[in-house]
């Protein structure tokens, strides 16, 4: 294989793995716990939290609703690392 031919596919692989990158970026992965769901991007920036609350909130409560957010939180990074992961193993 010459030289030419050698750098012209790690310039398309390059490019593979830029499309991949951004298609990362770009896709919303939602954790769930109880009460609450959560929405990262591929970037591991929040997007969105929401509660399913229908009644007051006690001091018990909200530290519930803590525990809860930090579950579904850690959710929606795994399942983006496993995507990640995933789109890494399928090259």
């Amino acid at each position: 294989m010459n030289m030419q031919k050698l750098m012209m596919e790690a310039q398309k692989m390059q490019a593979k793995l830029q499309k991949e990158q951004a298609e990362l970026e770009n896709t919303n992965y939602e954790g769930k716990s109880s009460l609450v769901t959560v929405t990262i991007n591929g970037k591991k920036e929040v997007k969105s939290v929401k509660l399913d609350v229908t009644e007051d909130i006690s001091k018990d409560d909200v530290e519930m609703l803590e525990d809860m957010i930090m579950l579904a939180m850690n959710d929606a990074v795994n399942k983006a690392d496993a995507d990640k992961r995933n789109r890494i193993i399928r090259r």
